[in-house]
């Protein structure tokens, strides 16, 4: 329990001149995103914690911050620094670096915090800018104006369009270092909108969100999501967001989630001065603890009775350390997640660890798409929050785009199963953009023929179904070809063509899942979404054997193949030319409806090209490549995640069919106008043109337009600014990603076209 003596690890090297200021993404998961930050003292990477500290108390050294914790950045407060002759004058003649004694990113706060807390400061708008500068910060933070909860809502609007008004001096101060410009805008949604889009325009380098300390002092966690969602969707996306203040582990997931980048913590000193331990549920008093909650390497060799016997020096180091290792703890938690695509369930289960909290998700999944799912069981959680109904009635134009702002980022389909947590699953962000892709692009194919009145929905087990079903499938298509077919899962219905589309059919959960009886008015509902609405239902129970006798007999009961039970089709088996043709049917369609949903490709257009179309099949029965009538492999059906893969004569192929003009810049589409128009083209300037043809990726800063619909995960078109195709590769961000960020791979580029 003695001090610190390890070694010294090396000091950073400085970015790329060129580079210095920029921000880029190099993994995402939806709104969550790991980024580097490029600055003088070494390249940061987020999210990143910022741990506080005050020069005239440390109790931890900024050094063994650096050396022993590896923490990339730190935040200390300019205006103190300022106050104070003798660390005011070290900074200028040294600069704060040698100030702080430490190599890595220093970010400096600008005083407004102590105005919240005393009433006032003493240095001008552009002198504290000026000073920061001086002293060689990476990041200064203009002196914006702090709005407080006891304040009226005109009140708090003069606040933000003060702030607004001092950032062209702000900038114009800080020359070339980078510059913080907070969002203000107290609890006022619109008011927080309208501070973003204002700060929005000015050339800052990050956004913090400020204002926060209170909604958190008092557990609003609630009113903390709502400031995240009325400020993030209308700032630039190439500037790293900051919540400043927030520095409990426990807003991590949720935060980082919502697309939080930078995080600052006190906590970890404050808390420990009073004897409390942070941790990602909670906080804890010391003095109850016979086990530490969490064991942390700087308490291995003690217990909490050991470090209730030190001296109040000591033991408030010990403490300290250990906050700041819990946090550290929870940010790389939230880190892997992210690379594993799962910071929304990250957030999700711990939301169910502080009653605040689970009301601030309860509200996030609330939206005005998931109302109808979720507010009944909004209201039993949260003390019948009608409040919370209300708010989303009056709001729910600003929250209908928050929440497609969320779920616009979203990849799918994705690899890996999707665990069954209850009734948060279904409001899972992916999982509401892969519902909302299927009902916007899937049509029915059948419309004549026996069936045609009648829709078959099997349930009763997980898959895969192909093994189980083949045989069934083939006969159904051979005897009753208008007839539907789809499957219960535990999130919705799925055509069987796409009976391995991940989220659908990966769920992980138990089998009472899957073994629930379909309920015929939430089924008719779903069912209208595909305009099968009107369709008898007829249901064929999946667990164990004798499928097609059940399948059968139940067709047979209704009515739709007359004189045909299971046991007359089985005398009369299907003669193997009757077979294959059903099963090439089955295959044809299940690439079609792929390349439909999964290319935005128009359903005739679709049965167009794959008239004729031959398959390359495995020995159990799945389509490994798609092959036009000429020979042209154009697709592959991917087994991971249910997918396609697009090849480069499908890229020609669909490239040619193009009936829309080349997209000019970068504005947004509306509605379902981007329905059925192909796989978003993406248009390069001239001078990436000859690596993308050899196959390079995109990276942002050569890209001068794209379709509006592009996302996270798409395939798309790579275009000259002819409109001639030069390659096609998967999408790695949004449109205003591609917009506004100069640095990162934009698209990873699958193929290109050699002239």
């Amino acid at each position: 329990m003695g001090a610190w003596t390890e070694g010294r690890r090396d000091d950073p090297l400085p970015c790329r001149e060129v580079d210095r200021g920029l921000f880029e993404i190099t993994t995402r998961d939806g709104r969550g995103r790991i980024g580097r930050l490029h600055t003088e003292h070494g390249i940061l990477e987020t999210p990143a914690l910022l741990p506080v500290i005050n020069p005239n108390i440390r109790t931890i050294e900024p050094r063994e911050m650096w050396d022993r914790y590896g923490i990339g950045a730190l935040i200390t407060n300019s205006y103190i620094i300022w106050k104070h002759e003798g660390l005011k004058e070290t900074a200028i003649t040294e600069g704060v670096h040698k100030l702080l004694d430490y190599p890595g990113v220093v970010m400096t706060d600008s005083g407004t915090f102590q105005a919240y807390i005393y009433g006032d400061v003493e240095v001008g708008v552009e002198e504290i800018v000026e000073f920061q500068r001086s002293i060689g910060v990476d990041i200064a933070t203009m002196l914006d104006v702090f709005s407080r909860p006891d304040m009226t809502e005109g009140q708090v609007a003069k606040c933000v369009q003060e702030t607004i008004e001092r950032a062209p001096a702000s900038i114009a101060a800080s020359g070339t270092t980078m510059l913080n410009g907070p969002i203000q805008g107290g609890i006022f949604k619109h008011l927080r909108t309208e501070s973003a889009q204002g700060m929005g325009e000015f050339g800052f380098a990050i956004h913090p969100i400020g204002g926060i300390v209170p909604v958190m002092e008092r557990h609003l966690y609630k009113d903390y999501a709502k400031i995240m969602l009325s400020s993030l969707p209308y700032l630039p996306p190439n500037r790293p967001v900051h919540m400043f203040g927030c520095g409990h582990p426990m807003l991590f997931p949720m935060s980082i989630a919502l697309g939080a980048d930078l995080f600052d913590s006190a906590a970890y000193a404050l808390f420990a001065r009073d004897g409390r331990l942070l941790t990602p549920w909670g906080t804890q008093k010391i003095e109850s603890l016979v086990e530490w909650p969490e064991r942390m390497p700087c308490v291995v060799a003690c217990t909490p009775a050991d470090v209730r016997a030190l001296g109040m020096k000591e033991k408030t180091a010990l403490l300290a350390r250990y906050n700041l290792e819990v946090t550290l703890s929870e940010l790389d938690r939230c880190k892997q997640a992210i690379r594993d695509g799962t910071i929304w369930r990250l957030a999700e289960r711990r939301s169910h660890q502080h009653p605040a909290l689970r009301e601030a998700f309860l509200w996030l999944s609330t939206s005005p798409h998931n109302k109808k799912l979720n507010l009944q069981f909004l209201e039993e959680l949260v003390l019948d929050d009608r409040d919370a109904a209300r708010d989303i009635d009056q709001n729910a134009g600003q929250w209908e785009h928050a929440w497609n702002w969320i779920v616009e980022s979203q990849e799918s389909p994705r690899k890996g199963g999707e665990p069954w947590g209850g009734e948060d699953t279904q409001v899972r962000p992916h999982i509401n953009a892969a519902k909302k892709a299927l009902k916007e692009h899937w049509k029915p194919h059948n419309k004549e023929g026996k069936g045609a009145d009648e829709v078959l929905i099997a349930y009763g087990s997980s898959g895969p179904w192909r093994e189980r079903l083949s045989d069934l499938m083939a006969r159904l298509e051979h005897h009753c070809p208008g007839l539907e077919v789809m499957i219960q899962t535990p999130i919705g219905l799925l055509p069987y063509s796409l009976e391995d589309l991940n989220p659908f059919t990966h769920i992980d959960g138990p089998q009472w899942l899957w073994r629930r009886r379909p309920n015929p008015a939430v089924l008719r509902e779903e069912l209208g979404h595909y305009g099968l609405g009107e369709r008898r239902i007829i249901l064929v129970d999946l667990l164990g054997d004798g499928i097609q006798s059940r399948a059968f007999n139940a067709l047979h009961q209704a009515g739709v193949v007359d004189g045909i039970t299971d046991t007359d089709a089985s005398a009369q088996p299907l003669e193997k030319e009757q077979r294959d043709e059903a099963k090439l049917r089955l295959q044809r369609r299940h690439v079609a409806d792929k390349m439909v949903l999964l290319l935005n490709l128009k359903h005739d257009l679709v049965q167009t090209m794959l008239t004729d179309s031959t398959f390359v099949v495995n020995r159990l029965g799945r389509v490994k490549n798609a092959m036009l009538s000429n020979g042209t492999h154009i697709v592959s059906p991917r087994l991971t995640d249910g997918g396609l893969s697009l090849t480069t004569g499908g890229a020609l192929e669909i490239h040619a069919l193009r009936e829309i003009p080349i997209p000019n810049g970068f504005e947004k589409g509306g509605g379902g106008s981007h329905l059925s128009k192909g796989p978003a083209w993406v248009v390069v300037n001239d001078d990436a043109e000859p690596f993308v043809r050899q196959g390079r990726n995109v990276f942002h800063g050569f890209i001068l337009a794209c379709d509006s619909w592009v996302s996270p995960g798409d395939t798309c078109l790579l275009v000259n600014q002819k409109g001639e195709l030069i390659g096609h590769g998967i999408s790695q961000c949004t449109p205003a990603d591609m917009q506004h960020f100069q640095k990162g791979v934009a698209v990873k580029t699958r193929g290109g076209m050699a002239q």
